[in-house]
């Protein structure tokens, strides 16, 4: 391996025109990780009439931008995406390239690793540059969300990860903030690889992702079943909440798992989040200590979710939740 390879790169993923949180989540990373190496950070911004986005990156942490638009690009597709930023590393030689682990993510990154001969380490929820050598230590959950595993690229360059959207905290937003954009150069070859999006259709949510929602109302396997999570749902409506859950809840069929928090679910960081009937399995409070408030209410008084909890309340939960959720009613309709 040779030494010129230099710089922290992210992907900057932008869906109609909008960057997702987890490119602002990961210029805020790449900042700590090229303040280790003694380096600077770059965003690549791929896409059709996006090049307004460039100083949005550079406001959130970015000290470059390359920027490349085509038309091709109006939609993510593999091979156009694959091929510019196969382009852009080999010419610019990062020595870490970040992506986020969301779905055009984890489609995106394994081909890229692929094309450069470089390893990729897939969802990971930690990084660090590791102090002796300085090679990216990457953490990502193995064995189900058992057990940690830390994975080093030693040997190939760049050293690649996938990060898990809600685990990296991005930086405060600084309009003043100056940064260089450079317009990549590059010719598409249109292959066999490549596709055509004939029509986009968008799925219409009632609910908003539990990542981006401020008060979460998580359930776990006290809640007994489906039919009791209807508790929980009253208590998110009177709060102005969002129902959530525990592996335990997802693996039993009683939520969706999209509803699921933990290290093999969706790692939440709300300003208020219960956990009712949940036993404190180290995986789920991976998922959910960072959040700024959390309630716990276990009828268990040494189960693990109490150690941090900043309010714990040991009681049966179908006698507590009830009774909190008229009270939350009764005070906002006086």
């Amino acid at each position: 391996m040779t030494k010129e390879y230099k710089g922290v790169y992210t992907f900057a993923e932008q869906v109609d025109g909008k960057l997702t949180g987890v490119s602002l989540e990961l210029l805020g990373k790449a900042g700590d990780l090229a303040a280790d190496l003694g380096t600077d950070v770059t965003a690549v911004l791929l896409g059709k009439d996006v090049a307004d986005l460039a100083n949005e990156l550079i406001q959130f942490g970015a000290d470059r931008v390359i920027l490349y638009e085509n038309d091709q690009l109006k939609y993510y597709t593999t091979e156009p995406y694959t091929q510019v930023i196969t382009a852009i590393i080999k010419e610019y030689k990062p020595e870490i390239f970040l992506i986020g682990a969301t779905a055009i993510g984890r489609d995106l990154g394994p081909r890229i690793a692929g094309r450069i001969h470089t390893g990729l380490t897939a969802d990971c929820t930690k990084l660090d540059i590791q102090a002796e050598s300085k090679n990216l230590l990457m953490t990502r959950p193995a064995f189900g969300g058992n057990l940690m595993a830390e994975i080093l690229c030693e040997n190939h360059r760049p050293q690649m990860a996938t990060v898990r959207p809600g685990v990296m905290v991005k930086k405060i937003k600084d309009e003043n903030r100056t940064g260089e954009i450079i317009n990549f150069e590059y010719t598409l070859e249109k292959n066999n690889k490549f596709v055509t999006v004939e029509e986009v259709i968008k799925e219409t949510k009632a609910k908003i992702d539990i990542q981006d929602a401020d008060i979460l109302i998580s359930g776990g396997r006290g809640v007994g079943g489906p039919e009791n999570f209807v508790i929980l749902q009253d208590l998110a409506e009177a709060i102005g909440g969002e129902v959530s859950g525990s592996r335990a809840a997802v693996d039993s069929g009683w939520i969706d798992k999209s509803l699921q928090v933990g290290q093999t679910g969706k790692t939440v960081r709300p300003t208020l989040y219960f956990a009712i009937g949940i036993s404190g399995a180290i995986q789920h409070m991976a998922g959910m200590e960072e959040s700024d408030y959390i309630i716990a209410i276990n009828k268990d008084p040494d189960a693990l979710i109490f150690n941090i909890a900043d309010v714990g309340i040991v009681g049966d939960l179908f006698e507590i939740v009830p009774k909190l959720t008229e009270s939350i009613k009764a005070e906002r309709n006086k």
